[in-house]
């Protein structure tokens, strides 16, 4: 299996896991910040030994890297904090859709960054995951929670946005694991003196989904995503990673019993066809 498509293979895999994280921002009854700052500590601590064990060094190749890995990891930070938070102020679905106005950002956005033109096919893709993303967001006042976690959730996505190009741009030298373990350590680092004295005195259920949240739902799902930027456009990972709201919806569904209306299902159609365009593209742009 050639490169290409073995990574269009992890990204939808990838994205399951990702769409398990929404979850945690209901299930684990810590803020936003102590959820991040735990599950930066566990990923951290599982991607660096991801590392180790594959017989690589720690280590960065050039002393700008630091800077540039210091860049990412606040990046990432405040995107984590911002993409609980969106959720914990409205709903699982709200706060996901919220977050997937990164693909249009995203595709707005890559032209400066690799020095290439949009075509139409971006734009109408970019117009369908929009309306998508529309259709899902239920009607809401500017006076209440729902309304503050779009907004959060938006904040997030842009945050997000950046980060990937970013990587893709400065850092997509390093492997998905080395490159995830330091972004995982300024995410600790930054947070040291903001976390609250309930992450130190949790339950050890509240512990545990910690681990599986920072081991399964981030250490290697990110790597993955990582790995992936080194042969995909940022464009084809924001809209393929548009089923992320489907599978987190889905799941919403079946474990928090979530009900969501008929424009979330219409709004997931759109979002997923768009997802699949871009992976078909992408596979045939590769074949030429």
């Amino acid at each position: 299996m050639n490169p290409v498509k073995k990574s269009l293979w992890s990204l939808h895999l990838t994205v399951i896991l990702l769409g398990a994280t929404a979850l945690m921002s209901k299930v684990i009854p810590l803020s936003a910040t102590d959820i991040t700052f735990g599950r930066s500590i566990i990923a951290c601590i599982v991607l660096a030994l991801i590392v180790k064990l594959s017989g690589e060094s720690l280590r960065l190749k050039r002393p700008r890297d630091y800077l540039i890995a210091l860049a990412l990891g606040l990046l990432m930070s405040a995107h984590w904090v911002t993409y609980f938070a969106a959720m914990q102020y409205s709903s699982v679905s709200v706060g996901m859709i919220a977050l997937f106005t990164f693909p249009v950002i995203a595709v707005l956005l890559e032209p400066l960054f690799e020095g290439i033109r949009l075509v139409w096919q971006d734009i109408v893709s970019a117009v369908v995951v929009f309306i998508g993303i529309i259709l899902i967001v239920p009607e809401v006042s500017l006076e209440n929670d729902v309304t503050l976690g779009i907004l959060v959730g938006v904040l997030s996505a842009i945050l997000y946005a950046f980060r990937n190009l970013f990587h893709r741009k400065f850092f997509s030298h390093y492997g998905g694991a080395h490159a995830m373990t330091y972004q995982t350590l300024v995410i600790f680092v930054s947070l040291l003196f903001f976390v609250s004295e309930d992450l130190f005195t949790a339950s050890s259920e509240t512990y545990l989904w910690l681990a599986v949240l920072g081991t399964f739902l981030t250490a290697l799902p990110h790597a993955m995503i990582a790995t992936s930027l080194k042969y995909l456009r940022v464009k084809t990972f924001a809209l393929v990673a548009c089923m992320q709201p489907f599978y987190g919806v889905i799941l919403a569904i079946v474990i928090l019993d979530e009900q969501p209306n008929w424009q979330t299902f219409v709004g997931g159609i759109l979002v997923i066809s768009a997802a699949i365009y871009e992976t078909i593209n992408a596979q045939k742009l590769h074949r030429k």
